[in-house]
Order: structure tokens, then C-alpha cells, then sequence
């Protein structure tokens, strides 16, 4: 059925209960390659509670994305075969703990008909608080709906990206992803059969399962923090990109970064290829 605008504007869900303990922070961690060198201890520290000397396990700030993994402000009937993530965009107000019990608030912020053969945008924001109603963090997501166009609503309004800088990226960083990373990646929350199910990837257009694009902004999350963040959770702020192409587990994504103050830009590429994967992309430090 078509996109019921503008009645799906009112769709709102609030107080919902979510819960994590430090399992859930590890087994994110792992998926999106934390300790693939297990004698990197700076990378262990995200992966391992169990040093011979104490040291406090680490979150790495985009578990945010998978802390309430469902939350949603109620269900919108899409064509789920041709559903991808578009963008993502996460302000932490404090560091992610090791473990909570949260509440959720969803909502849809905007929706955006790109035309019956482009498809629609969905941008919901769910707003995770703790115990005393704290906000931890909000998380805007966009969906690309790409077989639900056409239902004539707006077609404009969307927030601009941000620009990257022109000049040359003042450093890069290579990430190698493994051939099984959707694998462990999907038992965060995403069990989309695309990322696990070649006959359901192949009708969906692709040669094979693709990456989640959220384990691809895991992975520039790692970037930042391996760079300019010093492996400080607590540095970070905002994290926001767009997604532009699918990764394929087993490629190594490149991840081009600029710094000007405290906003780091960065975009990713896959250069066997030569795609650009992940633009506009922006964390906030401080």
C-alpha cells in the first residue's frame, strides 16, 4: 500500500522500556571489527572486561544506534526488499553507559517523495533517556524506501548535508572488513535478510548480501576514534553521515579525514571499486 501522507506524521510512540548489559556493548564492538587484532589493547579495551589489571570496559559511541534496536514510532507498511539506510545522525548527551535500562520516545520527523520510480525518505528520531528521564542520546535516522514513491508528498525540506572540505583529506585510514562481519554485525539487532541471505540478496538487485550501512557508520565511528579522538568514548558529541553505496563484507573501506576545531568531516571509499560509500560524513569532539 502506498505511504499514508499526511497521517503518517502523527505516528509517535513514548516511555517504551530497553534494556543492555555489557554482552550487547562487546558483541556490537565485535561487529564492527574491535579486536580483529587481539593484541591491541587499545581496541580490546571495547571488547574485554578481563585484564590481568583492571581497566573499564569502553562503549563505542555508535551502540547508540543498536542501544533500542526497534524502537520505532509505530509500523509504516514499506516494500521491505527495497529498504536501505540513508543516513544517520547521533548527538550524545552524555557517554553511553556499560549497562542501563532506558526509555525510548520515537517519532516521524519528515517524510519525502522522491517520485514513483525514485522512491520516498523517512526520517524518524527516537530520544533514548535513562532512569531520571536524562536524555543519553537522540538518533535521526533516514530510511530510503526505494519501491514506495509516488504517494504525493513533499518532495523537498530535507536538512542540507554537510559540505567536506575541498582541500586534501589531512589524514586516512584504512579498515578491512571480514567476510563474515554482516554475520556477527546482524545479531546487534538488524536481521534484514539482505546482510545474510544470498537468494534474498539477489532479488533485492545486489550480486550478494551487503554490509549494514549502520555497521559501515560503525566503522567510520572507529575511524574517528583511532584518530583524533584518542580512544575516548566521551569526546564525542555528534556523529553523522550519508550512505551512497553498499559495502561488500571482505572489502577494506578507506576512510578520508579532515579536521578544522572540533569537527573532524570525513567520507569513506572503497578504492578496489573506486565508490564512494559513506559522504557528508561529520563527528563533533570535545
Amino acid at each position: 500500500m502506498p505511504i499514508d501522507y499526511p497521517a503518517i506524521l502523527d505516528l509517535k510512540t513514548e516511555a517504551v522500556p530497553y534494556s543492555w548489559s555489557d554482552r550487547e556493548v562487546m558483541l556490537y564492538a565485535l561487529g564492527v571489527g574491535m579486536g580483529s587484532d587481539p593484541l591491541n589493547e587499545e581496541e580490546l579495551q571495547f571488547v574485554n572486561e578481563a585484564f590481568a589489571t583492571s581497566k573499564p570496559l569502553k562503549v563505542v559511541p555508535t551502540f547508540a544506534s543498536v542501544c533500542v534496536w526497534g524502537a520505532r514510532p509505530g509500523v509504516i507498511d514499506l516494500n521491505r526488499v527495497m529498504v536501505l539506510d540513508g543516513e544517520r545522525d547521533i548527538t550524545f548527551h552524555k557517554p553511553i553507559p556499560i549497562a542501563a535500562e532506558v526509555t525510548a520516545d520515537a517519532r516521524v520527523r519528515g517524510v519525502y517523495d522522491k517520485g514513483r520510480e525514485k522512491g520516498a525518505i523517512i526520517q524518524n528520531e527516537v530520544i533514548v533517556k535513562d532512569g531520571t528521564e536524562d536524555k543519553i542520546a537522540t538518533i535521526v535516522s533516514s530510511t530510503f524506501a526505494r519501491g514506495d514513491g509516488g504517494f504525493d508528498g513533499p518532495s523537498e525540506g530535507m536538512p542540507k548535508p554537510h559540505q567536506i572540505p575541498r582541500r586534501a583529506p589531512d589524514r586516512s585510514v584504512d579498515i578491512p572488513t571480514q567476510p563474515n562481519q554482516a554475520l556477527i554485525y546482524r545479531l546487534s539487532g538488524d536481521r534484514n535478510a539482505l546482510h545474510s541471505d544470498p537468494g534474498f540478496a539477489r532479488r533485492a538487485g545486489f550480486p550478494r548480501p551487503v554490509l549494514h550501512g549502520m555497521c559501515t557508520y560503525g566503522l567510520t565511528c572507529r575511524a574517528v576514534l583511532q584518530t583524533y579522538a584518542d580512544y575516548d568514548p566521551s569526546a564525542f558529541h555528534r556523529h553523522r553521515v550519508r550512505f551512497s553505496a553498499p559495502v561488500f563484507p571482505g572489502e577494506i573501506i578507506t576512510v578520508n579525514l579532515w579536521q578544522d576545531g572540533n569537527s573532524i568531516s570525513f567520507e569513506a571509499h572503497v578504492r578496489e571499486r573506486q565508490v564512494t560509500v559513506a559522504k557528508n560524513g561529520q563527528t563533533l569532539l570535545g
